[in-house]
């Protein structure tokens, strides 16, 4: 089954709850935290975090591009994140910060932007609940989605199934009706949409199509056969 994490990053920030609960059908709602060291941009932090918990009764997917991640992560589980993903690339120790992460309470994950190949970190994923793989370079929404990541999504999948993992694999940027089924065909079941759901004239039926053509591209993937 595909799980559909809208993006608060394409939401009217003057009307968080409201966008929130305009998407209570999903599966999670997705949140970007940027520093504007990380990536080049500035969004959200703790506080906003802490204001959606309880404005929502979806559960919150918190994604971190920001440096520090060991410093901060743990903060967000605090806040009421009930996933908190870190990059790699930001993170000094991964699996230490993964097991915090779970012991506090919340799904650990760890994220990859498109130029970090996924086979280093092959022996690491025992460790997480989710993993994201970045269908765009991060720090910004509307960007379109990078084909080039297909065999990336592909041979991840495959070290999850040679592992029997049951590890979410989410995908991030770039989704949409027209991109979608190419990713669960990869191998992702967890998908971020921003514009695709905040974009549409009703988000929740938005979602609600999303899920549909995922879970008919999961259906008859190779990869899902049997799983």
């Amino acid at each position: 089954m595909a799980q559909i994490n809208p993006s608060i990053l394409s939401a009217d920030f003057a009307r968080l709850a409201d966008e929130a609960q305009a998407v209570e059908g999903a599966d999670w709602l997705h949140v970007d935290v940027m520093d504007n060291h990380f990536v080049p941009n500035l969004t959200l932090g703790v506080p906003i975090v802490e204001s959606l918990s309880r404005a929502t009764a979806t559960p919150l997917d918190c994604h971190l591009m920001i440096e520090d991640a060991d410093r901060w992560a743990p903060q967000y589980v605090e806040a009421g994140a009930g996933s908190v993903t870190f990059h790699v690339e930001a993170a000094a120790a991964p699996v230490r910060l993964a097991r915090e992460i779970r012991a506090k309470g919340a799904r650990a994950s760890m994220a990859l932007r498109p130029a970090t190949p996924i086979e280093p970190y092959e022996d690491l994923l025992p460790e997480l609940d989710m993993l994201l793989i970045m269908t765009v370079e991060p720090g910004f929404g509307g960007q379109s989605f990078l084909d080039i990541m297909l065999p990336k999504i592909r041979r991840t999948r495959e070290l999850i199934s040679r592992h029997g993992l049951e590890l979410w694999l989410q995908v991030d940027g770039g989704v949409s009706e027209s991109t979608i089924e190419r990713c669960a065909e990869a191998g992702a079941d967890v998908f971020v949409a921003g514009s695709a759901v905040y974009g549409a004239k009703d988000p929740a039926a938005a979602v609600r199509a999303l899920r549909a053509k995922a879970d008919g591209a999961i259906a008859s993937a190779a990869w899902a056969c049997g799983h």
